[in-house]
């Protein structure tokens, strides 16, 4: 993954080790005075509950638990999924980890708490089946596992059953990308970090609190400055994508630097348009217990739905939004869910061949959120449970890095198991098994669409980048890859998402388009080369208004002719590719 985000900045430093040296910590060994505890029998850890990471338009004082709708009942369905703050507090992450587990295939939504509420008993026997990956405290190999790998997936299993000391605010002890020492003062170290309950029943301390402040409204801590972050201007955005000359040659071939990330501050009509999607969804089903399942768009909002959605889904509702629009694209149902969500946890006791390397992945993914901040805290944990999981879903895609920071993207917002079925969901109707497959056929032909465009609207910009000698994949693929998750702001990234999972995978078309589009000038300047165009289109890009980007992104997909020659190149290369496989295989037969 691209270390140099911004979001990447505080990614755990820990070198990786040879496989063949992995030692589990006597910490983490069975039988284990730890595991064999009577008050941990049977217990399940949500510290940083990946459902607790929703978002809502509030302060950095404000703390939450649940889903978008987990409080919401069916008879208040005329009110959006309100909430006191955008993420969990440390206190409730505490209270959630005193939660029995129940082997169920039943998915609840999650209660609502703040740092003033605790659960009761029954509270915590309802909570008690939220994104638990599994009962097991520790795992046995299975046949043929290799051994390094198992130690990883049972490191993850048995601190799901302990947690870890300090989720969310301190660093944590590595385990399996590096040794834990053989000596007295290590071991020590290492067992101190497993979570022993006492966090769970104090208030939270001065350091605790201090990191909360200094999260912004979706849980990112505050990153000062960066070196390649670059202002995507809009005057550029203001212009139709039609046919445009080479820029002056006196052009500077840098694009404006930005000292820092643009806060995440609450969008000036944020509260306007929760009324309005207030009106436009409706409960489709309730839980057991009245909470809201799933939403469906009122038939007289349907004209509406394409329009608002381009202005940016109100934060508090984009849960309830996103499985709308994937269900209305896919029509994916309750049962599907359901089903997906067991074959999650069915996956969870075997093994992947991609464990090691998905482990190496985790804590450099998005780990500047407090979610995913802390070595094995809950976030991680979700994080590889999914992963792990998903690798076994598709035998041909298997796992690849870019599978993470979109795992972790989702986890904001959703349990594990919903993360799992929306995945799946992605990979069999959104494109990305083209995207993910072995010799990433849909980002090739993502590229080779884009590249006709540029030919076409910006033939200047394209004898640039030939003349420079400068290939699409060179600054493109992580585009593409991760849906431009290492790529923009978070709250950009989420409007992106938005539309994507409204139009598809030409969203993400669009927008290498529109940075094109908005540097144009810069790449056809006389001064520029090599090193500069990669290095600018290698940027962070800080878009300087966020609407005329989607405004220039809905307007460019909404042109029937621009549509039409996507779609027709789209299917060529598509017809291309089938009758090279069929031409494969007819060589391969006797």
């Amino acid at each position: 993954m691209d270390n140099n985000s911004p979001r990447e900045s505080l990614a755990t430093t820990s070198s990786a080790r040879p496989p063949s040296s992995y030692v589990t910590p006597s910490s983490l060994r069975a039988p284990s005075d730890l595991f064999e505890d009577h008050r941990l029998s049977g217990l399940r850890t949500s510290d940083l509950s990946a459902s607790s990471y929703t978002h809502g338009p509030s302060n950095s004082r404000d703390f939450r638990s649940g889903s978008p709708h987990s409080k919401r009942s069916s008879r208040s369905s005329h009110n959006p999924p309100s909430f006191p703050a955008r993420f969990a507090s440390i206190t409730a992450f505490r209270q959630c980890n005193t939660v029995p587990y129940t082997s169920t295939a039943t998915i609840a939504s999650p209660v609502l708490l703040t740092p003033k509420t605790s659960l009761n008993q029954s509270q915590r026997h309802h909570q008690s089946n939220v994104s638990s990956p599994s009962s097991k405290a520790s795992l046995a190999p299975s046949e043929g596992e290799d051994l390094d790998a198992f130690h990883v997936r049972n490191t993850y299993a048995q601190l799901e059953a302990s947690g870890v000391r300090g989720d969310g605010y301190e660093e944590g002890i590595e385990r399996t990308r590096a040794r834990v020492g053989n000596s007295r003062a290590s071991q020590l170290e290492a067992d101190s970090a497993i979570a022993d309950g006492t966090e769970k029943k104090r208030d939270l301390d001065a350091k605790e609190l201090q990191v909360l402040r200094n999260v912004d409204r979706y849980g990112f801590f505050s990153v000062t400055s960066h070196d390649r972050l670059v202002l995507l201007s809009a005057a550029p955005l203001l212009k139709k994508l039609s046919i445009a000359p080479a820029g002056p040659p006196s052009a500077s071939p840098n694009a404006t630097p930005v000292k820092s990330l643009p806060s995440a501050s609450v969008p000036p009509k944020e509260t306007s348009r929760i009324s309005k999607w207030n009106r436009m969804l409706v409960p489709q089903k309730p839980q057991q217990g009245g909470n809201v399942e799933s939403w469906r768009l009122r038939p007289s909002k349907e004209s509406k739905l394409r329009e608002r959605t381009y202005k940016g889904v109100p934060d508090r509702w984009r849960r309830a939004a996103w499985d709308m629009l994937i269900s209305g694209r896919t029509g994916a149902s309750a049962s599907d869910y359901e089903s997906l969500a067991a074959q999650y946890r069915d996956c969870l006791d075997k093994p992947s061949t991609y464990d090691i390397q998905i482990d190496l992945d985790v804590p450099r993914t998005i780990s500047g959120h407090i979610m995913f901040r802390t070595r094995y805290g809950a976030g991680q944990r979700s994080l590889f449970h999914v992963l792990h999981s998903f690798s076994l879903r598709c035998s041909s895609c298997g796992y690849v890095q870019g599978m993470g920071p979109i795992a972790a993207t989702l986890l904001c917002y959703m349990e594990p198991e919903r993360v799992y079925a929306c995945l799946v969901i992605l990979h069999d109707a959104y494109k990305l098994h083209d995207v993910f497959n072995p010799g990433f056929p849909g980002m090739l032909e993502a590229i080779y669409v884009q590249e006709r465009i540029m030919e076409t609207t910006m033939p200047a910009v394209y004898a640039a980048f030939r003349r420079h000698m400068i290939s699409t994949t060179s600054y493109a693929t992580k585009w593409y890859i991760t849906l431009f998750a290492n790529s923009v702001p978070f709250q950009t990234q989420l409007r992106l998402w938005d539309v994507f999972l409204l139009e598809g995978y030409d969203l993400f078309v669009a927008m290498a388009v529109a940075i094109v589009w908005v540097y144009r000038d810069h790449i056809t300047s006389a001064s520029a080369n090599f090193e500069t165009v990669l290095s600018l289109l290698s940027s962070f890009f800080i878009p300087e208004n966020e609407d005329a980007l989607m405004s220039w992104i809905e307007a460019t997909l909404g042109d029937k002719k621009t549509s039409r020659e996507h779609g027709e190149m789209a299917a060529g290369l598509a017809s291309a590719r089938c009758l090279r496989q069929r031409r494969e295989r007819a060589a391969i037969e006797p």
